[in-house]
């Protein structure tokens, strides 16, 4: 198989679970400044987009959303590896893909714990590159995250691939000129996909079994 293909794998949603840990730390965060809580369904509905964006989309002044952001990453520091697990088939898919492609992580989650994660699932020697929050000035959908991956790997758009699980991820695919599948096993609904793509997958290893597939003569 050409180790010219690049898979780049979004996170939360597509390999891991960190829904519990995430919504823990968002209440924390409220319960610490005495505010209102959003509810869990409002808060899993920005899930993937940027901390920052997320508590300015609940509401909270601006003045304050880094505080915000600061007591959150607190707080998920002390809970992120017992409150995150690995999705389904997501061993199986990243080992697969390691078969045809180099791999790659792109996500709008802190490079640190992301990285941190994946050593601690036994999975990180499988991926070249991991771009975090703190590594791009414009995350996704932007396509800065993907091309700043792609030209760390000194790797070429042609046979380059995202793989994520919600409208972002497929947004920053196709701004950054690279071919995307989606998975629906995270936050997006496969109707909220539809809107960007018709390459759609059940899941991670299927996802990747379709890239697969694309490089068998």
């Amino acid at each position: 198989m050409d180790k010219d293909v690049i898979i780049l794998f979004d996170l939360d949603g597509t390999v891991i679970d960190s829904t519990e840990a995430i919504l823990e730390g968002f209440h924390n965060s409220f319960d610490v400044y005495k505010l209102a809580h959003p509810s869990d369904d409002e808060i899993k509905a920005l899930i993937g987009h940027p901390l920052d964006v997320m508590y300015t989309d609940l509401g909270i002044e601006k003045e304050l959303v880094w505080d915000m952001v600061k007591t959150y990453k607190e707080h998920y520091a002390k809970i992120y590896k017992e409150k995150t697990i690995l999705l389904p088939y997501a061993i199986e898919s990243i080992r697969e893909a390691q078969a045809i492609a180099r791999l790659g992580v792109v996500t709008t989650k802190t490079g640190t714990f992301s990285r941190d994660l994946l050593e601690h699932f036994g999975v990180m020697d499988a991926f070249e590159v991991l771009i975090g929050r703190e590594h791009v000035e414009h995350p996704k959908p932007h396509s800065e995250p993907i091309d700043k991956a792609l030209s760390m790997m000194k790797a070429s758009k042609s046979h380059a691939w995202m793989i994520g699980d919600t409208r972002l991820d497929i947004d920053s695919a196709q701004n950054a000129g690279v071919k995307s599948v989606a998975v629906t096993s995270g936050y997006d609904t496969k109707e909220d996909l539809l809107s960007l793509t018709e390459i759609i997958e059940d899941n991670v290893l299927e996802a990747v079994r379709y890239i697969s597939k694309k490089y068998i003569s």
